[in-house]
């Protein structure tokens, strides 16, 4: 087998850098669904040497504690990645002999092998092997038109088509088996990157997955005809303030035996009356304006450091605007109060207008409600915010925006 590889590998090498752009376009498609051909066929062939890896277990020979952990080593693989092999290798050489030889014919793909195998497993353990194999080749079939998602779909009323008389009793164990999936499946990984960022991945299951977008849908939608954010931005945005919300509560579990918040440490200019740089106590660092934005946030616990590095503040959780004072600038603004923004109270933080950072007060005359992303917007841009004559709050926009720079305010909320 070995020899044989080397030569697969050749050849394909050769073919990396041959010229595709001389190709006519009929050839250039036929090889396209060659390589794709040529991908599944190999893909069986791992499959295979996965599972005997296992099952001798090489990997705790050469001292890894499982197959995954080893495979993360010697392929650069992730583990949920690895274990996906793994776990698909157990699966076709255990179960139907049908869907190993299907992906070794290039008649399915890797992914669409795992729908496939997935699906005869419950029809085998609810109607026998005859209707598997049958379900096999209607599965199979249906590859070649549908992708691994509506596959699986279509393949929760496979029974109705192999085994009628069993299809209601089997749509119940196959709903209880998906559910058993996904439980097993379910994951998050945060990665921490050299910059100081975090990367999420993951696979939620289905309340999980319910629940998120219940909470981030709301908040994804674009806040304004000023929010220039991409879908994915407003995501992220959304997430971190569901985050501020929960955190807001105070229902969180203790950690540590501390109650959970966010520790700043930063550096203070007596002479300046400024705040510096900063970090949280996770190790991630801050720009001066992103700790001023966080020091409005009423579940900030300041580490204030004077010049020399000594301790001059820290301990006490200031509790900023909360209580009667937030009650009281809820029923002022009734939400965000950047014009045209829509969202509610409970999304929203209570900005100083004159910064915490600055000695701005404590005090509803300093405050207003702004979202999370009209906070952001407001400390790292020109807009200007004051109050009113008749004391509701009202934004002045950059020169370069409206030269006469007339006050806006927010009508949504409050129509007169």
């Amino acid at each position: 087998m070995v020899e044989e590889l080397a030569q697969a590998d050749d050849a394909v090498a050769a073919c990396v850098d041959a010229a595709a752009w001389a190709l006519p376009e009929h050839e250039l498609i036929a090889a396209l669904d060659a390589a794709h051909r040529l991908q599944q066929r190999l893909a069986a062939v791992t499959l295979t040497l996965v599972r005997e890896i296992d099952g001798r277990g090489t990997a705790r020979a050469q001292g890894a504690s499982t197959t995954a952990v080893w495979l993360r080593e010697r392929l650069h693989l992730t583990i949920p990645a690895a274990r996906r092999l793994v776990d698909l290798a157990t699966a076709l050489d255990t179960g139907n002999p049908g869907v190993r030889q299907a992906l070794a014919d290039a008649d399915i793909t890797l992914d669409q092998a795992r729908v496939i195998a997935d699906t005869v497993t419950t029809v085998q353990e609810s109607a026998g092997t005859e209707a598997a194999d049958k379900a096999v080749g209607v599965l199979v079939d249906w590859a070649a038109q549908f992708d691994p998602s509506l596959l699986r779909r279509l393949g929760t009323r496979i029974l109705d088509h192999v085994a009628p008389d069993l299809a209601d009793a089997a749509a119940a164990a196959a709903l209880a088996a998906e559910a058993a999936r996904a439980t097993r499946d379910r994951h998050v990984t945060i990665s921490e990157q050299t910059d100081g960022r975090l990367r999420l991945s993951g696979t939620l299951d289905a309340e999980a997955a319910a629940l998120l977008r219940a909470a981030i849908d709301p908040l994804s939608a674009p806040a304004g005809p000023d929010d220039t954010r991409c879908a994915g931005q407003r995501r992220h945005d959304a997430l971190a303030d569901v985050c501020r919300l929960a955190l807001r509560t105070g229902d969180l579990p203790d950690s540590g035996g501390d109650p959970a918040q966010i520790v700043v440490t930063t550096n203070y200019d007596g002479l300046t009356r400024q705040l510096g740089n900063g970090a949280l106590d996770i190790g991630l660092h801050l720009t001066p304006d992103t700790v001023r934005r966080l020091a409005c946030d009423a579940t900030i616990l300041p580490a204030v450091l004077g010049g020399t590095g000594q301790v001059l503040d820290v301990g006490r959780q200031r509790r900023l605007i909360t209580g009667p004072l937030r009650r009281a600038l809820v029923l002022r603004d009734r939400g965000c109060a950047f014009p045209g923004c829509d969202r509610p109270p409970r999304w929203c933080a209570a900005h100083h207008i004159h910064h915490w950072a600055d000695g701005g007060t404590t005090s509803l005359d300093n405050a207003v409600l702004l979202c999370g992303h009209h906070h952001r917007h407001v400390h790292h841009s020109d807009w200007t915010v004051r109050l009113g004559g008749d004391g509701h709050p009202e934004f002045i926009p950059p020169a370069w925006l409206d030269p006469e720079q007339i006050p806006r305010r927010n009508h949504y909320h409050r129509r007169t």
